[in-house]
Formats: structure tokens, sequence, C-alpha cells
């Protein structure tokens, strides 16, 4: 199946997207089928804090139209912040439309957790990842816009510092002992403070989950119906 990503929402996580799914196409001898369009970070990141989820949707149309012209069969955005104008964005598409929240989602259920803690953008936790983790519980953050805002800035530098990676360290660390039984990493670019570290604490990583489900599309192993 042809994949189209909108992508540039985050540089350290687009790139570990394009690995994951060609290592994947070359593990199972498949041919990828892959075309991705840029998206501005900081238009979505201002469009996201003013409110304006019509006026992104249309800006992701847009982007869509162009996947959907080089033959793409599905798309996904490759962040989950810009999911703020999620239902928006549906409407408008021309192609069918994979979350990056459902597969976390479904990942955790089936994983068999309760009770997860989310990092990411303020807004992304604050709506309980709007509105779409729906089969277990959701454990934030004490300050909530001061995570999500450390996160941000890290994510539109493409860089972690060690103060940031601490922060984002000890508010999985509270969450965990708020009844936590594994923090998920729901912003895509958490990679950059998370990669090959250990936190101290279970870990999910949603940008991995999400890569894995594309990687099952892309080489057969899933249908749309299965995903979507």
């Amino acid at each position: 199946m042809h994949l189209g990503l909108i992508t540039g929402l985050g540089p350290a996580a687009s790139v570990v997207y394009y690995q994951r799914l060609t290592q994947a196409a070359a593990d199972r001898g498949s041919v990828l089928e892959l075309t991705m369009v840029e998206a501005n970070i900081r238009e979505v990141l201002a469009n996201n804090l003013a409110g304006r989820a019509q006026e992104q949707a249309q800006v992701f149309a847009g982007l869509l139209e162009r996947l959907h012209r080089a033959g793409a069969e599905v798309a996904s955005i490759t962040a989950i912040g810009p999911h703020f104008c999620w239902e928006e964005t549906r409407a408008l598409s021309p192609l069918p439309l994979l979350s990056a929240i459902k597969p976390l989602d479904d990942f955790c259920a089936g994983q068999g957790y309760a009770r997860v803690g989310i990092l990411g953008t303020a807004r992304a936790m604050q709506s309980r990842l709007f509105g779409q983790m729906r089969r277990c519980d959701l454990v934030l953050p004490d300050d909530p816009v001061a995570v999500g805002t450390a996160y941000q800035d890290m994510a539109v530098a493409g860089r972690c510092d060690d103060p940031t990676r601490e922060r984002l360290f000890a508010a999985g660390r509270a969450m965990m002992r708020r009844g936590a039984e594994a923090v998920a990493l729901a912003g895509t670019d958490l990679l950059l403070a998370f990669d090959g570290r250990d936190p101290g604490f279970p870990v999910i990583d949603a940008l991995e989950v999400h890569a894995a489900v594309l990687a099952d599309l892309a080489t057969g192993r899933k249908t749309l119906a299965e995903v979507i």
C-alpha cells in the first residue's frame, strides 16, 4: 500500500519514521511505496495555540491533496500535537487518514494497562490526546503547561539539553508515583530526550507504535479496515 505522510512536525521524528519504514520493508522483502510532504512546524504550533483548527485543517487538506495526486492510498500525520484539528482535517481529506493516537490507544489496551501517564504538548495532555485515548485512564503531569512548553521548545530546536531531559524524566517519575503503570511518549520528538536512556520507569513510545502500524500497512500485513 502506498503511504502518504505529512512530516516536518519535528525534524528528528521525521527521520526516525523514514528509517523505521525503510528498515521494515527491507526486512520483509517488500518495496516501500512512500510519499512525504513537509508541513511548517511553526505554522502548526501557532494555529494550535490560537485555536485555529479549521485554518490548519485547510493547510493539511492542501498537503493531503498533493499526496493523493502522487498516488498515496492512505495518509497519516507524523506527530500527535497536530491532531488538535483531527476531525476538521478528516472531513476535508481526499484520502483515508490513520490517526497517530489510535494505534497508541490500541497498544496500551492490548498490553493490559489500566492507567498510563502521558508526555506531550500541553494541549494534547490536557485534552487526553484530543479525546482519542478511550481504552485506559490517563495520568497527567502536575504542571502540564510547563512540561508541554519544555517539550515543544525541544521539538522545534531539534535537540534536548540536560535540564529539559531531567524535567521530562521527573514528570514521568511523578506520574508513576501517582499510579501510572507506564508513561506514554505522546510526542514524537520525545525520542530526543529518551532514546538510549533509562528514565527509571516503563516507557511506551507512540512513534514506534505508530510506525509499526504504518509498516504493516505498507507491507500488506494489515488492511485499512483493521487499523482505522
